[in-house]
C-alpha cells in the first residue's frame, strides 16, 4: 500500500500525539474511518420558517389577482 505524503504527515503527527506504535495507530484510524463511513448520514430535517406577510385586511375575496392589484396597483401587468 502506498500512502500519500499528506496522509503520512498526518499519521506521523497522530503517532507523536498518542505515543502508540504505527500498526496500532493505523488500525485505530482505519476502524474509526470505516465505521464513520458505514454509518448512515442523518439528513437535517427540512423546516419552513413562517413569516407574517401582512395581507391587507380589505382583501377578503381570496382572489390572488385582486391581491396583486391591491399590492402593486392596477398597472402591474
Amino acid at each position: 500500500m502506498t500512502i500519500d505524503d499528506d496522509v503520512a504527515t498526518l499519521l506521523e503527527k497522530e503517532i507523536r500525539r498518542t505515543g502508540q506504535p504505527l500498526k496500532q495507530t493505523v488500525n485505530q484510524l482505519l476502524r474509526s474511518g470505516l465505521q464513520q463511513a458505514a454509518a448512515p448520514v442523518k439528513p437535517r430535517p427540512f423546516r419552513v420558517k413562517p413569516k407574517k406577510v401582512g395581507l391587507p385586511p380589505e382583501w377578503t375575496s381570496g382572489s390572488v389577482a385582486e391581491l396583486i392589484e391591491m399590492l402593486e396597483g392596477p398597472s402591474h401587468r
